[in-house]
Order: structure tokens, then sequence, then C-alpha cells
């Protein structure tokens, strides 16, 4: 499996650590396969070992999802953040991070963001995959396994929740639909504004 990242050296560097850190405790993840000269990856290049496995489709898929996202979080309390990226704790009081400019969304817009966050904020941050759809989960003899980790980070394990098959509450939901609103503003506005849409929807209920 081959893919191109364009995120920076130090923030590729700090994803494939950690992806190593959890393959060392037995957790499903993408082995990272070395240039010929040990280097993990070449101009943001980097090849993984192939995962084998399904997307979920019953609910025995998806609790084995959870014993792995619930096993990742606990061995990562406390992990450094990605360099170059902030949670939604700390774009509480900064306005940029990964993915995430929240100077380029309308004042309403950013403080309805920052407000969703802080309703669900509690808890200890941890290092999160952040994007638990279907299509990064493979299940292989009833064990899941995670693929693509280029938005990973570091903050509140909610977020691994948010919008997947999971008893959750509203405000886990309102806090997901939140961080995808920022985070595509620039890049997908059109999906964004959707997705700002969903969330003053959801502020009615």
């Amino acid at each position: 499996m081959v893919r191109r990242s364009s995120r920076s050296p130090a923030a590729l560097d700090w994803e494939l650590d950690l992806v190593a850190h959890l393959a060392e405790h037995d957790l499903r993840v993408p082995l990272t396969v070395p240039s010929a000269d040990g280097r993990r990856h070449v101009d943001g290049v980097v090849v993984q070992e192939f995962l084998p496995g399904r997307p979920p489709v019953s609910d025995d898929d998806w609790r084995a999802v959870v014993d792995l996202l619930y096993r990742m979080h606990e061995l990562t309390r406390g992990w450094p953040q990605r360099p170059g990226f902030a949670s939604s704790r700390g774009l509480q009081h900064r306005d940029t991070g990964g993915d995430v400019d929240l100077s380029a969304m309308p004042p309403a817009a950013k403080a309805a963001v920052r407000k969703a966050w802080r309703r669900a904020d509690t808890g200890e941050e941890c290092a999160i995959h952040g994007d638990v759809g279907g299509g990064n989960v493979l299940v292989h003899r009833g064990v899941a396994g995670l693929i693509d980790w280029d938005e990973s980070r570091v903050d509140l394990p909610l977020f691994d929740y948010a919008h997947r098959p999971f008893d959750v509450a509203d405000d886990v939901v309102r806090a997901g639909v939140a961080w995808e609103a920022a985070t595509c503003w620039l890049a997908e506005p059109e999906y964004a504004a959707r997705r700002l849409d969903e969330l003053h929807v959801l502020n009615m209920q």
C-alpha cells in the first residue's frame, strides 16, 4: 500500500511513531516498509504493508471496532500533540492547528463550533485516529484494524465515535459535526457549509 502525504516531515514521523507504538501492543495497524536506505518516508511517500479485512457490517464488527478504539485511547493517554496540530480544547484559545483555520470562518460560525466543542469537553486527551469511517476500518477474523492515519492527532476520544453507528450523546455528535465543518471550511467549502447547517439544526433540537 503506497500513499503520498502532504504533512510536514515532523508530522509524518509523529504519525508513523504512533502506528508503530500501537503495533507493538498488538493492535491491527499497517506496518511501514522502509526504503532501501532505511527511511520510513521519502518526499512524503510512505509504503505500508497490506492489512487484510473488510468493512464492518454487523454489530459484532462494530463492537470489535469499539474494543480497538478503547485500547488505542488507553495506550496513548498523555501522548504528545502532533507537530502543527491542535486539539478541540486547544482551539478554544488559538485559531489554527492541522487542517483547521478558524480565522477563515465567519465569527458566528467560529463561535458555533467552539461552543459545540466546549459542550462535549470532558475526559483526558489521547491519540485518536480522527477518521473512523467504514472505509478506514478493516475487520478480519473478528478483529478490527485501522488504516489511513493521516488525520490522527491528540484530542478527546469522543471524536473517534462521533459519526459512526455508536450509541453516543447528542453533544458528541454536535462536536463531531463542528469538527468536520471547521476542517473542511477551506478545502471543501460546500460540504463544510452543509455540516454547519446541520450543526445549527442540531442546536435547535
